[in-house]
């Protein structure tokens, strides 16, 4: 009995079939892209323009620290940073005009009026090199919920709307009323006792 030849599959094609499927895949499906916080960096500095030390009075001053054992540290005091929000909201508006808080003033701002407002509070995050990244993200969240809230109190205030809703340039009158000063310090080597 002669053995019969099986004929053979081309298989010339089937690479270029398993090509074009790996692209539809790579092109239908959607994947988690991680987002990073949103910050407006300044623009650099001119190498020309001499630098000047800029001295912060103190009292305008909102110093959050986060040491290598995630705790956190607000003005020397040990805090839960469910507390962080409003202890930041009440330095940022000083509605009692306290004397260790935000120094405030009146101004008349076109558009708004005689305003009292915080416009030289500063709120100074330093961390350890230690900490962790999602003890940063949950200070960094607090902070700009802190912001968040105070806008769309004083724009309901105004308006008798939420900042959201209110139009640009009354955005923008808001912003300078409450400007979100986040500033953020070279991680440091704070310990887990300090």
């Amino acid at each position: 009995m002669a053995s019969r030849k099986v004929p053979a599959i081309n298989a010339s094609s089937m690479a270029d079939i398993s090509f074009l499927l790996l692209i539809f895949f790579l092109i239908t499906t959607s994947m988690d892209v991680s987002q990073g916080l949103a910050r407006r960096l300044p623009a650099p500095p001119d190498p020309n323009q001499k630098v000047e030390e800029s001295e912060i009075n103190q009292r305008n001053l909102f110093v959050v620290k986060i040491n290598s054992a995630n705790q956190l540290l607000v003005q020397g005091e040990l805090m839960d940073i469910k507390q962080l929000r409003e202890k930041a909201k009440e330095f940022i508006e000083n509605p009692n005009d306290a004397a260790n808080l935000a120094k405030r003033v009146t101004e008349n701002i076109e558009g708004l009026g005689m305003v009292t407002y915080t416009p030289d509070h500063v709120i100074s995050v330093q961390n350890d090199v230690d900490t962790r990244y999602q003890s940063y993200l949950d200070v960094q969240n607090e902070l700009v919920a802190a912001y968040n809230e105070l806008r769309d109190e004083f724009s309901k205030r105004q308006w008798g709307k939420p900042f959201a809703e209110l139009d640009e340039d009354q955005q923008k009158l808001v912003q300078k009323v409450l400007p979100m000063k986040i500033s953020e310090a070279e991680p440091k080597n704070y310990g887990g006792n300090k």
